[in-house]
């Protein structure tokens, strides 16, 4: 399915199912203006909308994919090994609004541990 806009103001149309008695219809709908229109590529089943929430999408990198791609390494003391080299990468864990969190795994051990910054 194209990416449909707005006849009124052009913004962005989004699919919306309304329900009329025991029937659902799906209507492409504005975001900004409410606009609606039906779309006649879009098909009802009898599928499970589901909504992830940001925690689901952290990345944690696994020692194979570490050693396929070259990582920052910084000195700070591993708190299982006591090694003093550590791989670093950021991810942007919370809201968009907050810092990233600081993810570290010892090159020693392998540990990984984490620091919120």
């Amino acid at each position: 399915m194209s990416m449909k806009f707005c006849m009124e103001c052009g913004s962005r149309l989004t699919p919306q199912k309304i329900r009329s008695g025991s029937q659902a219809t799906i209507m492409l709908s504005c975001v900004k203006c409410g606009h609606k229109k039906p779309d006649a590529e879009l098909k009802l089943t009898n599928g499970k909308v589901i909504k992830h929430s940001p925690k689901q999408f952290v990345a944690v990198i696994d020692r194979e994919m570490q050693e396929l791609y070259t990582m920052p390494t910084i000195q700070v003391k591993c708190p299982r090994c006591g090694n003093n080299n550590v791989n670093v990468w950021l991810v942007q864990t919370r809201g968009s609004d907050e810092s990233s969190t600081q993810f570290l795994r010892c090159t020693s051990c392998s540990f990984t541990f984490r620091e919120y910054t």
